[in-house]
């Protein structure tokens, strides 16, 4: 498959994450990812923290749109993937997220 072509996926019921939660999923590519919900709207960054040391859903706490890697100390815009505070200095992969017929969908 060429690195342009997209696929898309269905993960889970939107009602499955409530708001200003973070929840880890496999994708069919074996990348995990961490998925948002900010105030209704769904995004999805790499789980890894930007040291590969810790698991963002299990480590971070969502604050706004900033997600908080508890293991650095170091934020993350989940909108976009840019850090905000160091330690945890290198952005994160994003994913293209939309909610249809009340299921959550990510292209990868």
């Amino acid at each position: 498959m060429s690195e342009d072509t997209k696929r898309t996926l269905a993960l889970f019921p939107a009602e499955d994450l409530p708001e200003g939660e973070i929840r880890a999923e496999t994708l069919p590519n074996g990348d995990i990812i961490a998925v948002y919900n900010v105030d209704g709207n769904f995004f999805a960054t790499q789980d890894q923290c930007t040291h590969g040391e810790a698991s963002l859903s299990e480590e971070g706490e969502l604050c706004g749109k900033f997600v908080e890697c508890s293991w650095h100390f170091g934020t993350f815009d989940v909108t976009t993937g840019e850090p905000g505070l160091m330690p945890c200095e290198i952005p994160l992969k994003t994913y293209a997220v939309f909610v249809a017929d009340g299921k959550v969908f990510i292209e990868y």
